[in-house]
């Protein structure tokens, strides 16, 4: 009998859930998570150079962890100590875990990094050249490049009383000198700062003609800086040079009750980003005690914020060798998303919706209709207005030409900007400004909610009608991330489904209630409440011994209510499947809990981020794509869309991407009640079933 086998029991009481050892804690489910992406690069069965892609990912990952979450929990502590999440941890409590496993993390990095890709990559012919590896050619053609293209842009500060110590950027490249020695002005000098400026770049790959070196052999700009750093200091001698780098809090901060001007507001916050607090330092694992011992002091810093690393203190700037070396056979094959079959053959993609509903795949299939429907609208004669969200779209976005055109021939164009889309507020004001200029209607929202629904709406004129044609999705409108993110997207013209579509964007830009809405379901007002139902179904179904099933899959599960309710579900007997590809809070295979719940996360070539909700209703399956995770935030604190897939042969096809993902032993990931993960490993009589390349094959081969 497995854990997905178990007799119903009678729901327990919802207080008697609330137990704090039935919840894992967010921030350590996410440095899981984190865990899961490195270990990419230790798998022999990904190309080599998508594994040192998979190492900068989890570098990545792990700054903007620190950047957000740890700056977050560094305030709560500093505000009140005593709070407690679900998981009966206090802010310190976190942090002291979060600095344990961050540390074992990090070391695992550089480990993998040093032992493991630098080696593969020399048997490669792929080369990081150490300093005292320099032959004399290459030697000579640094020091030119030094003297050419570095110091004239270069400007160390010597610290006095006159020259106090720089503001350092958040995670700049930094080097604390130390100097010997008569400074011009007769004074002894003892440090010094440089910064590295954010236009150079970090790696420098070998003329081969002037160097007589491989095509692969690259240096790291720490090294040349190194080597030539006594060329800045004349008459002082340099006892030694070290690289380090500080994360500061990034998270913007913004008064809803207090602002009058949203974009006004966000912009002042986005110009003090990089001069947030500290909430970590990395220094170079060869520096002085003394000299770490002055940088904590002068970053006001603890032990458990310091990283001692053995390489490059910012590893993420190593994914620019992925395009600087062209060997194909060291990286994914490339591939060419599929259009389908009926927008392809049919040059008018709105008689194609009007036929059926289509559903695409993000990236097995291509996201140019998604863009050729909007370029569509804004051409059509019979189209009146096109409405939109847009929370990540790119530069030069071709959605948003597309919408500008509209407007320049005169549709009533309305675009719902979200200004705070994290890390993406500077390029999201200049697309304001943008359409703002083509006398598109932009608005920013809701104040206090962030705008994540990923919506479009096309009022078409045909004959008498007004038909509403909607394009709803679990990704952003963003040519590029759709070729990397897996996302679904539906076409519809449905006319509850597009007068619900219709109806919030009135809310949105009236602020004015809606009614109650035929199909949609919407945070922040009826969707947490309207999945909760779909799970007490379930739970009826179980009870009564019908057939009860629950398959989720979405990037994230923290909101509390929502975990109590598939506890409940799983006492009662229902089956649950949770494809959850970041964090987790909740804990499966506790007994008389979760015994019932299976939980696995799947790290492969694409990010996992479509969001599906599907509930088996004794046979009758609901099946429900979504802009939103089951996290507080997208419940209660951000206007979300979750929409049907009412097509037999569409939920159909869901349904068996699902048991796909559900099949896979090769990137599959089964969570531990412990809070662990455990790689689901093929066994050498089974097949290998790799869930991203099966869908792959059959959509290429469809």
């Amino acid at each position: 009998m497995t854990n997905l086998d178990l007799p119903p029991k009678k729901p327990i009481e919802p207080s008697d859930l609330q137990k704090p050892d039935y919840y894992i804690n967010r921030e350590l489910s996410l440095l899981e998570f984190n865990k899961r992406v490195l270990a990419q690069a230790l798998d022999e069965n990904v190309p080599l150079l998508e594994r040192l892609n998979y190492l900068c990912i989890s570098c990545s990952n792990l700054d903007e962890f620190y950047e957000i979450r740890v700056a977050g929990i560094t305030q709560l502590a500093s505000i009140d100590p005593n709070a407690t999440g679900f998981d009966g941890l206090s802010p310190n409590e976190q942090l002291a875990l979060i600095a344990h496993n961050a540390h074992n993390l990090v070391a695992e990095q550089y480990r993998v990094l040093n032992d493991v890709l630098i080696p593969k990559l020399q048997e490669e012919n792929i080369r990081f050249i150490r300093r005292n590896d320099w032959t004399e050619a290459q030697h000579q053609w640094l020091q030119d490049y030094f003297n050419e293209q570095l110091l004239p842009i270069l400007t160390p500060v010597g610290l006095d009383s006159a020259h106090p110590f720089p503001r350092i950027l958040n995670k700049s490249l930094n080097f604390i000198i130390s100097l010997t020695g008569k400074d011009a002005f007769g004074r002894n000098s003892g440090r010094a700062i440089l910064q590295a400026p954010r236009s150079l770049p970090r790696i420098i790959q070998f003329t081969p003609d002037e160097t007589q070196s491989s095509p692969h052999d690259f240096v790291f700009l720490s090294s040349i800086l190194h080597a030539f750093v006594g060329e800045l200091f004349h008459g002082m001698t340099v006892k030694g040079c070290y690289q380090f780098r500080v994360t500061r809090n990034s998270d913007l901060y913004v008064n809803d009750d207090a602002i009058d001007d949203l974009l006004q507001a966000v912009q002042g916050e986005l110009a003090m980003r990089n001069y947030g607090d500290e909430v970590r330092l990395e220094i170079d694992a060869n520096c002085p005690e003394e000299t770490v011992s002055f940088l904590l002091e002068r970053f006001e810093m603890t032990q458990d914020r310091l990283f001692l690393v053995d390489g490059p203190v910012n590893l993420n700037r190593l994914q620019a060798i992925i395009a600087m070396v062209d060997r194909p056979d060291l990286k994914f094959a490339p591939f060419k998303p599929v259009t389908p079959p009926q927008l392809s053959r049919n040059k008018d993609i709105f008689a194609a919706i009007k036929r059926h509903d289509i559903l695409l795949h993000h990236p097995f299939e291509a996201f140019n209709p998604v863009v050729e429907f909007i370029r569509q609208a804004a051409t059509s004669p019979d189209v009146l207005a096109i409405k939109q969200t847009l929370y990540r779209t790119g530069a030069n976005s071709p959605i948003v030409a597309a919408l500008i055109k509209a407007a320049r021939a005169g549709k009533e164009v309305t675009v719902v900007i979200e200004l705070r889309a994290r890390f993406d507020e500077k390029d999201n004001i200049s697309l304001a400004a943008k359409l703002q200029e083509a006398a598109v209607h932009v608005v920013y929202g809701v104040v206090g909610y962030k705008t994540h629904a990923k919506m479009c709406l096309v009022l078409k004129r045909e004959g008498k009608e007004l038909i509403n044609y909607v394009h709803l999705g679990t990704g952003n409108y963003h040519p590029k991330t759709a070729l990397l993110y897996t996302d679904y997207g539906l076409f519809s013209c449905d006319k509850e489904l597009g007068d619900d579509v219709r109806r919030v964007f009135v809310q949105l830009t009236s602020l004015g209630k809606v009614r109650k809405l035929n199909k949609l379901l919407e945070s922040p007002f009826t969707m947490h409440s309207g999945i909760i139902e779909k799970i007490e179904r379930e739970i009826e179904h179980a009870l009564a011994g019908r057939e009860a099933k629950i398959i989720i899959k979405v990037n994230a599960i923290i909101e509390e209510q929502m975990i109590q309710a598939l506890y409940r579900a799983s006492q009662a007997g229902v089956k649950i499947h949770l494809i959850v590809r970041g964090i987790c809070s909740l804990r499966p295979g506790i007994p008389g809990i979760s015994a019932n719940i299976k939980v696995r996360s799947i790290i492969g070539r694409f990010l996992e981020h479509s969001r599906v909700y599907a509930f088996a209703n004794n046979g009758d399956w609901d099946v429900y794509a979504a802009s939103a995770d089951l996290m507080n935030r997208n419940m209660f604190q951000r206007v979300e869309a979750c929409f049907p897939i009412e097509s037999k042969r569409l939920k159909k096809r869901v349904l068996h991407d699902l048991a796909i993902y559900l099949e896979d032993n090769c990137q599959s990931w089964l969570l531990q009640a412990d809070g662990n993960y455990t790689p689901v490993n093929c066994p050498p009589e089974q097949a290998r079933i790799q869930a991203q390349s099966v869908l792959l094959q059959e959509i290429q081969g469809s």
